[in-house]
């Protein structure tokens, strides 16, 4: 199971499809815009053009390549109020490989990794570095040993304050791809108990070892406390990494009529169905504030896109959709 379908989703996933792993679940909370292209191999600009789900296209492309194999995307956001039910489907995912973009994400996973006892394989990339480690539940450190709390807002590059360099994200979802396959194939004693790191502009490479690494005062793997799991529902706004939008979820999932809410907003201009997404510009909305584009997906998320403004993305979403 792959969360997050963006550059290293992409690497990994391709990877993974051509080496022939049974079966592949893709999930991912985005669609495909234009700036993705640079860097995220399984999309083409009719994908850009229609803003397709990043999941839904990924596996297209995929099954292309493999038709022998189970794609299963899942368009939808990761958090508390549904990680578990994603994450721990029947059949179980041999091997989870965390390449979303976002800190809360990623301790979201750590607890359900730890606490379901299932492989993560953890990467990030920004400006021109990476960054991997192999999280074996009972057998090593996770990722709260190593790092206990996420950073404070703000102390972290992002790719919208550093952007991001497509070889490094290639290299780090490749070597997602090769730690999954170890996994898959039970050779788990050469996986590599090491926090790795690169710079390819400055050519330089680290490895933290991590053989001695796990905490008994661990809060996730030692006290079997999971307090990410533990939120009660998903924020309601999330500014999105690198795309000039904002991410409103509803407390709940809501089943929309997507047809529905196109004539609704026809007045607008014609809307564009994207398997479980529809985009509408927003013709009518203030032109001195900037142009808005609104992608709707099935279970009630939208997201904003022309402002990084949470209370102005949130008005945006009460207007056409509702509270």
């Amino acid at each position: 199971m792959i969360i997050g379908c963006g550059a290293l989703g992409c690497a990994a996933a391709d990877l993974l499809a051509r080496a022939g792993v049974g079966r592949l679940t893709l999930v991912d909370r985005d669609t495909v815009e234009w700036t993705n292209l640079q860097r995220q191999t399984l999309f083409d600009e009719r994908d850009a053009a229609a803003g397709a789900p990043k999941a839904e296209a990924a596996a297209r492309r995929l099954r292309a390549v493999n038709s022998s194999i189970v794609i299963e995307p899942i368009a939808d956001d990761l958090a508390p109020d549904n990680a578990e039910a994603i994450v721990v489907p029947e059949p179980r995912p041999g091997v989870l490989l965390d390449c979303t973009d976002n800190f809360e994400t990623r301790y979201l996973l750590n607890d359900a990794a730890v606490k379901h006892g299932i492989p993560l394989v953890y990467g990030g990339a920004v400006a021109t570095g990476g960054v991997l480690m192999t999280v074996r539940p009972g057998a090593g450190p996770c990722l709260r040993c190593v790092f206990p709390d996420p950073p404070a807002p703000g102390t972290m590059p992002t790719c919208d304050s550093a952007g991001v360099l497509a070889p490094a994200t290639a290299i780090v979802g490749a070597l997602q791809a090769a730690e999954a396959m170890k996994i898959l194939a039970g050779r788990e004693e050469v996986l590599d108990p090491a926090l790795r790191s690169f710079d390819l502009w400055s050519n330089s490479r680290q490895r933290l070892d991590l053989a001695h690494a796990r905490r008994a005062d661990c809060p996730c793997c030692g006290a079997g406390r999971y307090e990410f799991l533990q939120g009660r529902q998903r924020p309601e706004a999330t500014v999105l990494c690198g795309r000039g939008s904002v991410q409103i979820s509803p407390g709940r999932a809501r089943a929309l009529d997507l047809d529905a809410l196109a004539e609704r907003l026809r007045p607008q201009g014609p809307g564009r169905r994207a398997g479980s997404s529809l985009r509408q510009r927003l013709t009518h909305e203030p032109p001195d504030a900037g142009p808005i584009e609104l992608t709707v997906f099935s279970d009630g998320r939208a997201i904003v896109s022309g402002t990084t403004d949470p209370a102005r993305a949130r008005g945006v979403y009460h207007r056409y959709i509702g509270a």
